[in-house]
């Protein structure tokens, strides 16, 4: 026995790092409630057992295609190199008789490049774009998602191209091109633009299927911009170079330990590394000992698993067994809370108080909502989400947000049911719906006055303020819109939907979005290029600014034709010009003057870059103040905005 325990011990020294990695990959299996991880954990011992090793021979073999030669990771295609080589983004396809390969950099695979060049010592690619103007692409997903693995140099500026495009007012002739449609949609139309505040007009003023957001030389771009060469030249002709950004670290430690590096590819929507060695897969790097590690890697999963099984209805085990799924989130948030939590519904009471759901009030991007009614009488409105996978981060962000909150401009949440994935939010009932039905005039009869939408206006921005800055817990919307803002009996506003919303401690800062998501026309430049600043409070200025400018606008657009007015680049020169700004000709004097401050307000919060915008608390004491002492903000220069590629891009289109 003391001799095993010796032995035991040795081995343990020597593969203590393998060890560590085993038991962090046990703990995972118990704390996540993810199916891929656990099938991932699973591969991974039976790939120890069976000392498998095809996979590796596999992965030693390079790509080839015409004059592209001998590539390895990430890269891989073809019969010579399998998915399991490479990161599921970097595939190559290789057509017969074709010089160069081909790369889709799409999830959905729309946009299609000519890889022409691959430098693996610098890490970059000359590509070209393949039929970006020979497509519509009419199909029904609003929603296209770039890599953030492909960077452009800072030489590179940026495009913008609006797909299936239809009601469009005139103006955008001149950035207008042709592509072939096979589904017969005779009436779509394409654009494209360079500057983002064009980009948030034709989302007010056309209605596009998809978009999507490439780079340009900006040389190139120039000679765009004085017709000097085709857009059709631009983006098929000029290749562009690319870094690809991939974790190097890690394969080159592999490589030097004799393996071969790779993903885990066989595990649905799991692109976690993995170094591939001739005595199997392993997380890092490949053991000098495999048959050692193998033994006792097989006995201490083996173990953990059966210790696991024993005791995870005690404490005492060192690890942390509990499954924290998404009602176990919730119970610890109405713990934490105590007596000031939301009440907690059974579904069958929300099917109760919905009468079966029979009164709809509504629909958004994440559910619907209906009418319904307490016990007590009181009306409610109750929004039942979308069956959503995962732990839906979306409801248990939406719970947390608006029950830090206690303001008479934000919504009040009553309560919540979650059973499953059956999710519904209780709010208090607003009778007088949202906000976008009195801006747009959707419905006959409702439209309200200057002095109205002013206070309206003002209501807003000390709610955006007070999440902002007057919670423990700074609160970013993210989704600022007039959809999004509820009336009540009297009018006034409160700000609803948190399903985007973000926490963030301290004031000022700033925030990462691996996926940025939001409305076309309201989402600030910086959360879908990082070229214009940091992600912070300041995004959420910008969506009020061009809400504050719907107010001004969208109330006269039954009158007459106000479109180019509400440009911003209109306003502004009517302004630096000193003439008279004012979109309704018929107001008198006194709201004329409302009419200007709201103006001068959205201009300052609408500029580019965050550093330029104004807190909201200085939007509300703007709005309060006279429009005498408001200056007029700096004419906003978008023409050679440059940057890095955007992260990624999600149009809500609700």
């Amino acid at each position: 026995m003391l001799i095993f325990t010796l032995t035991f011990i040795k081995i343990y020294m020597k593969h203590k790092s393998v060890l560590n990695t085993i038991r962090m990959m046990i703990s995972s299996f118990f704390v996540s409630t993810h199916l891929p991880y656990i099938t991932f954990i699973i591969f991974l011992a039976f790939s120890l057992a069976n000392g498998e090793d095809a996979k590796y021979a596999a992965c030693s073999n390079l790509y080839s295609c015409g004059q592209i030669q001998n590539i390895g990771y990430p890269f891989w295609g073809g019969d010579s190199r399998p998915g399991f080589c490479g990161i599921p983004d970097f595939k190559l396809n290789c057509l017969a008789g074709t010089e160069f390969p081909t790369m889709n950099i799409y999830n959905n695979g729309y946009l299609g490049l000519n890889v022409l060049g691959i430098n693996t010592s610098l890490h970059t690619m000359s590509i070209s774009r393949l039929k970006l103007l020979e497509t519509c692409y009419l199909q029904d997903t609003s929603k296209i998602t770039m890599i953030s693995t492909l960077k452009p140099d800072s030489n590179y500026s940026y495009i913008s191209l609006f797909y299936g495009c239809s009601d469009c007012v005139s103006g955008f002739h001149s950035k207008s091109f042709t592509c072939s449609n096979s589904n017969n949609h005779t009436n779509d139309l394409a654009y494209y633009f360079e500057d983002p505040s064009e980009i948030s007009k034709i989302g007010k003023l056309c209605s596009c299927k998809n978009n999507v957001t490439v780079p340009v030389d900006k040389s190139r771009l120039d000679e765009l911009r004085s017709a000097n060469a085709s857009l059709w030249r631009i983006l098929t002709e000029w290749p562009v170079e690319m870094e690809y950004m991939v974790n190097f670290t890690a394969c080159s430690k592999c490589e030097e330990s004799g393996g071969r590096c790779g993903s885990s590819v066989d595990v649905p929507s799991l692109d976690q590394f993995v170094c591939y060695c001739q005595d199997g897969p392993h997380p890092f790097l490949c053991s000098r000992s495999g048959v050692a590690a193998v033994v006792l890697g097989t006995v201490m999963l083996s173990a953990l698993f059966i210790c696991a099984y024993k005791r995870r209805g005690t404490n005492k085990f060192p690890f942390q067994w509990s499954r924290m799924t998404g009602d176990q989130n919730v119970a610890a948030f109405l713990k934490s809370y105590g007596s000031l939590a939301p009440k907690r519904y059974t579904f069958s009471e929300i099917r109760k108080m919905t009468n079966s759901f029979k009164d709809t009030l509504g629909e958004g991007g994440y559910g619907i909502v209906y009418k319904g009614r307490l016990h007590d009488g009181r009306f409610v409105a109750v929004k039942k989400l979308k069956i959503l996978e995962g732990d839906g981060k979306e409801f248990i962000t939406e719970v947390l947000s608006i029950s830090r909150t206690n303001h008479v401009n934000i919504v009040t949440l009553l309560g919540f049911c979650i059973e499953r994935y059956k999710r519904a939010l209780v709010f208090e009932f607003l009778p007088n719906g949202s906000l976008d039905k009195f801006i747009y005039g959707k419905e006959i009869g409702k439209s309200l006055e200057l002095e109205t939408m002013f206070n309206i206006a003002v209501g807003i921005a000390r709610g955006l303020d007070y999440l902002h800055r007057g919670c423990n817990t700074q609160i970013l919307h993210f989704d600022i819109k007039p959809h999004n803002i509820l009336l009540d009996e009297e009018f006034r506003p409160k700000i609803s939907d948190f399903g985007l919303a973000r926490l963030c401690p301290p004031m000022n800062s700033m925030i990462t979005m691996s996926e940025a998501k939001g409305t076309i026309g309201y989402i600030a430049p910086e959360v879908f290029c990082r070229y214009y600043g940091s992600i912070s409070h300041k995004s959420d200025v910008y969506s009020y600014g061009m809400m504050l400018l719907d107010l001004v606008c969208g109330r006269n657009t039954k009158t007459h034709d106000t479109s180019e007015m509400c440009f911003p680049e209109w306003i502004y020169n009517r302004l630096e010009s000193m003439e008279e700004v004012a979109v309704n000709q018929m107001l008198n004097d006194n709201k004329k003057e409302i009419e200007k401050k709201m103006i001068l307000v959205s201009l300052w919060c609408i500029q580019t870059y965050p550093a330029n915008r104004p807190p909201m608390n200085r939007v509300v004491e703007m709005l309060e103040g006279s429009s005498e002492l408001l200056q007029l903000p700096p004419k906003p220069n978008l023409s050679s905005a440059t940057g890095s590629m955007m992260d990624s891009l999600s149009i809500t289109t609700t």
